[in-house]
């Protein structure tokens, strides 16, 4: 099996993994997950938790695309793309082909609602994100962009990317938050640097932070994650910064 097929099967092997929260959202939810309120239980007034799951289900039936699953192809799309690389803007690109961790949470509107082009653009500004490589956003070092990507920030919606040419008619139900280890910096710092993004960008878009498998964001999975990406430096021996980095 030659070099190019093996990195063509993990690039989907990747893709699969990161998409894996998304193909869960228009499934039943688990016994002990949150439920969906009965329409009795809203006429009653009864405050009606918001699920992401809802919106990607009437966006997948008004799709155009037939019966391809227009969430799960532009996440693959995008992280296929990613990985080979395109042309175009190389700010944010990564530098390395090689990957062995993708850790995803995603920023999506409330029920009912939608996330609009042009305040994502403005969130992602003032939470510090600059845009390039891919036409996603990316968190970068400052005044070492080379290095690429601590993280970066797509769209959820085919094609994944945010087009600045039709950025006042973009909606989409949610945005994804990715960072793809290794990073440029250790994988703990990477994600103490995206989980206050990610929420200083929920804050300004009124949005709800889930999980990867369409939870609400909680504090234990967040010190699942930590957890998780401590015991990740700790195999690759990556080293501490020796001061704390700007972002």
């Amino acid at each position: 099996m030659s070099d190019e097929t093996l990195l063509r099967i993990g690039i989907l092997i990747a893709g699969l993994f990161v998409v894996g929260a998304i193909l869960f959202f228009g499934r039943p939810r688990k016994p002990g997950q949150s439920r969906r309120v009965s329409r009795g239980e809203e006429a009653s007034g009864s405050r009606r938790e918001p699920t992401l799951g809802e919106q990607l289900e009437n966006e997948a039936a008004a799709s155009e695309l037939g019966e391809e699953d227009p969430t799960t192809q532009a996440e693959l799309d995008l992280f296929e793309r990613d990985l080979g690389g395109t042309p175009g803007s190389e700010l944010g690109k990564r530098v390395s082909d090689e990957f062995d961790k993708i850790v995803t949470i995603y920023l999506a509107a409330r029920a009912g609602e939608k996330l609009h082009g042009p305040d994502i653009v403005v969130a992602a500004e003032k939470a510090g994100l600059v845009y390039g490589h891919m036409g996603v956003y990316h968190r970068l070092i400052e005044q070492q962009p080379g290095r690429g990507p601590v993280f970066s920030v797509a769209n959820i919606m085919k094609p994944g990317n945010f087009d600045m040419g039709a950025i006042q008619e973009l909606e989409t139900p949610a945005i994804a938050f990715f960072l793809t280890l290794p990073a440029p910096v250790s994988a703990l710092d990477a994600w103490e640097a995206m989980l206050p993004t990610a929420e200083r960008m929920a804050e300004l878009l009124n949005g709800l932070l889930l999980d990867e498998q369409r939870n609400t964001l909680g504090r234990q999975r967040i010190g699942q994650l930590r957890d998780e990406l401590r015991a990740y430096d700790r195999e690759r021996e990556a080293p501490p910064l020796s001061k704390p980095s700007r972002w």
